[in-house]
């Protein structure tokens, strides 16, 4: 194995984005437990250690990531919002709307989708004050302390952002219940245009959240709390 089996799985996808869909494949969170090393996820989850390091071993040289060491910490947030908030701004009504009508159509056959439905809204209300705190408060205030070179005035960073990693928990949570509740996302026979729509927004919406996490829980948020920490000495 070439692979660091005792790397976190944060650090692997850093290292090399195109390793977090073979995670995701296994069934791997390498974003709210991204913290967890290769070896100790694969032995919780029953996998084959050596089976996934092999996979997790790709050929070439991995792809430039907006994640890079290089990359300044508030260049790295502008790039967040710009991205997977934006997305999310955007996607979030209109795949509520989705989920609503088709809760409306298929409820009497599928009576998983009223919890599907609800799940849905509870991410939603979770990830809207989220992002916002994020873009209005957090991010600020990391521009601020770097353009400053001097710790935030307002107090330590270190407890709103385990407050976000919390959340990111909460939401990653959800997420995984409407996954099971959906089987995967698998397409139900006869099931119309909608609802196939329906279920491929919503593992996409999964897939971007992770990333989104992965960026934020195991690259952001540490070089941040490491910033504070040389600037208060």
């Amino acid at each position: 194995m070439t692979v660091d089996v005792n790397m976190p799985l944060g650090d692997l996808v850093t290292a090399d984005p195109r390793r977090s869909r073979i995670l995701e494949g296994f069934g791997l969170d390498y974003c709210c437990n991204g913290h967890r090393s290769l070896s100790e996820a694969t032995s919780a989850a029953g996998l084959d250690l050596a089976e996934i390091a092999s996979a997790l071993d790709l050929p070439g040289v991995a792809p430039t990531e907006t994640t890079g060491v290089g990359r300044a910490n508030s260049a790295l947030a502008h790039d967040i919002v710009d991205s997977h908030h934006a997305y999310m701004w955007e996607e979030m009504p209109r795949l509520q709307a989705l989920v609503d009508k088709v809760l409306a159509a298929h409820g009497d056959k599928h009576p998983e989708l009223a919890e599907v439905h609800t799940t849905f809204a509870q991410a939603l209300a979770e990830l809207d004050p989220h992002m916002t705190t994020e873009e209005r408060i957090i991010f600020p205030a990391i521009s601020r302390m770097e353009k400053s070179g001097a710790p935030a005035t307002s107090g330590s960073l270190a407890q709103p952002i385990q407050q976000l990693r919390d959340e990111h928990e909460v939401v990653g949570n959800l997420f995984r219940h409407i996954r099971t509740l959906t089987d995967g996302y698998a397409v139900s026979e006869g099931a119309c245009n909608s609802y196939r729509a329906m279920l491929t927004a919503l593992e996409e919406m999964e897939l971007d959240l992770h990333e989104h996490i992965h960026k934020e829980n195991n690259v952001l948020f540490p070089r941040v709390l490491e910033m504070e920490a040389e600037l208060s000495r």
